[in-house]
Formats: C-alpha cells, sequence, structure tokens
C-alpha cells in the first residue's frame, strides 16, 4: 500500500472550498484507489496550510496511474494556478 498526502497552501485562502471540490472530483479515478479524502484548514484549529489530500493506494503502479490519469492531470493544472506552496509526501505502509 502507498500512502499519499498533499497540503497546499492558496494563493487566496478563501478559495479552498473551490480547490477541495475540483480535487474532489479525482476520487475513483482508478482500480487501486483505496481511500481518497480532501479537507480544507478548520477556523480555530492548527493550520500551516489550507487545503489536504490524504489517498491510500493498492500499489506504486496505482498511484502513477491516477497521477498520470488525464482528468487529474487537467484539474492539477487548474489548481496549480491557485496554490501558493505544495508539499507531498508518499510512503509504503
Amino acid at each position: 500500500m502507498i500512502t499519499h498526502i498533499v497540503m497546499w497552501k492558496l494563493k487566496v485562502a478563501a478559495e479552498a472550498a473551490e480547490f477541495k471540490s475540483q480535487l474532489a472530483s479525482c476520487s475513483c479515478l482508478v482500480p487501486g484507489m483505496r481511500r481518497f479524502e480532501v479537507a480544507c484548514r478548520t477556523a480555530g484549529l492548527e493550520a500551516n496550510c489550507d487545503v489536504v489530500l490524504y489517498s491510500v493506494f493498492d500499489s506504486a503502479e496505482a498511484l502513477a496511474a491516477y497521477q498520470n490519469h488525464p482528468h487529474h492531470q487537467k484539474i492539477s493544472a487548474l489548481l496549480h494556478a491557485m496554490r501558493e506552496t505544495r508539499f507531498a509526501l508518499d510512503y509504503e505502509t
């Protein structure tokens, strides 16, 4: 299993809900995607980013299929313009 976590700081924090909605459209794109959870920062709780993705894949191949999927590529390009910074961590479990 591969866990794929990505965190974004947006140029405009108020756009987090739109960012989340666009990213959520990438759930269930490929076989082997076990979990896909997108969340926005909660007012009053500690946060260093505006949006986070927590996803789990059966294998590195399933993660690669997701990352190379045409819909993901399209959404990624759209969201790139909205972000200030992006941090990612993939690890094997």
